[in-house]
């Protein structure tokens, strides 16, 4: 008789594995293929077609006015700073972004009489001690514009005021 009650439980065990383990599986998501890169000729083909769009017509109205030009004017001096990924000198002219952005934490500079927006990820507590007229060393890969900011915004990835490091960007948790 316990011969049999304990082959009983161990079947019961050995049954209750098998459906936990079946549902596990099913609740995994099966793995999606990477989409395809467009062709150039295709993405020619978006840009063409995203370009007769009212979002598209008023952007190319932004960049052939004075103040798209004078964004993209600000970004080409720059442009091989960011390539390189070197230092540049900016000097803090404002601690607010302008009014209305939604781009997160960040400060006005100016580098090489141009104003900049520079934005940060996050907002750790070494940059809520910049101040108006603070030189500040920064580094970034990317510079980038959007027709609602005067300005060119460019990415804070490193900053340091008088040797100290007061930003650096984390790496990203999830690999690349």
């Amino acid at each position: 008789m316990k011969k049999a009650m304990y082959a009983l439980i161990f079947s019961l065990i050995v049954v209750s594995g098998f459906v936990f383990a079946s549902r596990a599986i099913q609740n995994e998501d099966p793995k999606k293929p990477a989409p395809k890169p467009l062709t150039d000729a295709e993405r020619r083909a978006a840009k063409e077609e995203w370009e007769m769009t009212p979002a598209g017509i008023a952007f190319k109205m932004w960049e052939a006015s004075p103040e798209g030009k004078k964004v993209y004017a600000a970004e080409a001096k720059i442009r091989q700073h960011i390539k390189d990924y070197t230092n540049m000198e900016a000097v803090v002219t404002d601690l607010a972004l302008p009014p209305g952005s939604l781009l997160g934490f960040g400060v006005m500079v100016s580098i090489n009489g141009d104003d900049f927006i520079l934005r940060f990820d996050d907002a750790p507590q070494q940059l809520g001690s910049l101040k108006l007229g603070d030189k500040i060393m920064i580094k970034s890969h990317s510079v980038s514009h959007a027709p609602k900011y005067a300005y060119p915004i460019i990415s804070g990835e490193y900053a340091e005021r008088e040797g100290e490091v007061i930003y650096k960007h984390a790496p990203r948790k999830d690999g690349c």
